[in-house]
């Protein structure tokens, strides 16, 4: 009697996500043999394969991607806070490109979201901003306080 094979290449979105619920299953089992081990890492090959040639999201900057993500998984920045075990200032600021990700947060958002780390870990423009224009804008708003 033929036997087939217990994973193929995916080619649907449907087999893509059972692929993906077994990963999970078989990463947070308590005893791993070696024979667990060698299923993960093929089913990881297999997803990131997927990923690779039919995720867009890859296309995107890493924040955009990150916006896209929450509002598909309806996250608000204050649960990605608690998911990253970072302030919600810190959440804001990644947002807002005011700073960078960190290599801690890269890997739990591509863990979480089940992208490789390489989808936020691309460079990106980060917002500077102009201490001496906002040091400046902020003396003149003070003056007109105090001729006020």
């Amino acid at each position: 009697m033929e036997q087939g094979l217990k994973y193929t290449v995916i080619h649907s979105k449907k087999q893509y996500d059972t692929y993906c619920k077994k990963l999970e299953e078989l990463v947070f089992l308590k005893i791993k043999n070696k024979a667990i081990k060698e299923e993960v890492e093929l089913l990881t090959v297999l997803i990131e394969k997927y990923d690779e040639e039919n995720n867009i999201s890859y296309k995107l900057d890493p924040i955009d991607l990150l916006k896209s993500l929450m509002k598909e998984h309806h996250i608000k920045p204050v649960d990605l806070s608690k998911i990253l075990n970072v302030s919600e200032g810190l959440v804001s600021d990644m947002l807002h490109r005011k700073k960078g990700m960190s290599k801690e947060t890269i890997r739990i958002l591509s863990k979480k979201f089940k992208l490789r780390q390489e989808a936020f870990n691309k460079p990106y423009k980060l917002v500077t901003v102009d201490f001496k224009k906002a040091e400046s804008s902020r003396n003149k708003k003070n003056k007109l306080k105090l001729t006020a």
